[in-house]
């Protein structure tokens, strides 16, 4: 008997168990290897309506069951009949239990320590060394994310970054958000587009589009028209990731390396094969292999040479401080490129020509999209943990579930668990 009442004792602790409920049975089964924890509601108490909060007289009752966790290495699991109350507003309703979420078959220990695996390991996994279904694994993160997007509130974005990355392999994307001051996620949706930058607009208030003083991106003329038509004054702060504008420029330098390596070995001199690296590579990060190879080819009058050089001076142009002078510099750089009569060159120059404002925007306010390259390496190692997705939903709330800074944990255990 005492140690009946021990271990009801301990239930009763562990689980917080109080006033008006009470554990009244424990059974062990060493054959199925589990623990039944029984708890019922004190006769006579009136519980509240979930809804309204309004003191309600008891309906009825329903069993229902949540797994706990494990008690060594026995399952553990909870029992208890929840009265359903009558509420006159709401009708006939099912109280609140203490140790779980609504629409849970976890109590919310369960839920946080499966929270805590999530940050680690993909759905399957977890569910593997829990000993729990895929789904009831994947409706801890759906609840979770809804519970943090409930609790989160904008505060001022001076920042943002907008970038897409890609959902499957079929030109499928989804549009990210991010607020380069925390390094969270606040805003993904589906597509490409300027629809998808719509909902992100739309949820901030006047005042907050207003406090907006940078919104990096890359050249998207969708984001940019979207960003045109929702933010005060957004020309003067739509900035050009400095990463997209090399990258276009690089994809120009190694063109030319390519049409250059196919004239010369044509006539039997294949001297640029296998030398792409050498030309895409910063100078200051070539391997002692790069840099005696490229100290070789760079004075024998090769095309890919000047483009390389064109590249080069590129780089510096970053640097500048001020507006007059950053646009003196590309502008002489857009002129040499579109004499350099290297076509791949020459088209990059007219791209940088045609968002040359974007890129003054960028080298004067500073700004990068690198925090949203950060996060695109999060994500394709979430799609790598979970070996795909073939449901967009999921996709966005298990990007907002890693990426979103969110206040995940059930409310019960807000006081003891930190947000991730």
């Amino acid at each position: 008997m005492l140690a009946v009442m021990r271990d009801k004792d301990l239930y009763a602790t562990i689980l917080g168990i109080r006033s008006p409920w009470r554990v009244v049975t424990v059974d062990l089964s060493a054959q199925s290897e589990e623990v039944c924890v029984t708890i019922e509601a004190e006769p006579g108490v009136r519980f509240d309506c979930p809804t309204c909060g309004k003191p309600c007289s008891r309906y009825d009752s329903r069993r229902r069951s949540w797994r706990h966790l494990d008690t060594c290495q026995f399952k553990t699991l909870l029992v208890a009949d929840v009265p359903r109350v009558e509420c006159p507003e709401h009708g006939v309703v099912q109280a609140h239990v203490p140790w779980a979420e609504p629409g849970s078959g976890l109590t919310a220990l369960m839920e946080a320590l499966i929270i805590d695996w999530l940050k680690e390991a993909g759905i399957q996994a977890v569910a593997r060394q829990l000993r729990l279904s895929w789904d009831q694994i994947d409706g801890v993160m759906q609840r979770a994310v809804a519970r943090g997007l409930k609790r989160r509130a904008f505060g001022p974005l001076a920042r943002v970054c907008i970038d897409e990355t890609s959902f499957q392999k079929r030109h499928e994307y989804v549009t990210i958000v991010t607020d380069p001051a925390t390094s969270s996620v606040v805003y993904v949706a589906d597509g490409r587009n300027g629809a998808a930058l719509e909902g992100f607009w739309h949820s901030l208030a006047p005042e907050q589009l207003a406090a907006i003083e940078v919104v990096a991106m890359d050249m998207s003329q969708a984001y940019i028209r979207s960003t045109l038509d929702h933010v005060p004054d957004a020309k003067s702060k739509i900035a050009f990731d400095r990463f997209h504008v090399a990258r276009a420029i690089n994809d120009a330098v190694n063109t030319v390396r390519k049409q250059e390596h196919r004239a010369l070995s044509a006539e039997h001199y294949p001297i640029l094969k296998g030398t792409r690296s050498v030309w895409l590579t910063n100078p200051e990060n070539h391997n002692e292999t790069q840099d005696t190879l490229f100290r070789f080819l760079k004075d024998l009058g090769l095309k890919v040479a000047r483009a390389f050089a064109i590249k080069e001076t590129a780089r510096g142009l970053w640097n500048y401080k001020t507006r007059g002078w950053a646009l003196r510099g590309w502008k002489q750089w857009i002129s040499w490129a579109m004499r350099s009569r290297l076509e791949p060159m020459k088209k990059a120059a007219r791209m940088v020509r045609d968002h040359l404002w974007g890129i003054l925007n960028a080298v004067v306010l500073k700004a990068t999209n690198a925090i949203s390259e950060s996060v695109n390496a999060k994500v394709q190692w979430i799609k790598y943990t979970a070996c795909g997705f073939r449901n967009r939903e999921r996709f966005r709330n298990a990007i907002y579930f890693h990426c979103g800074d969110l206040d995940l944990y059930p409310a019960t255990l807000r006081a003891t668990h930190t947000t991730s």
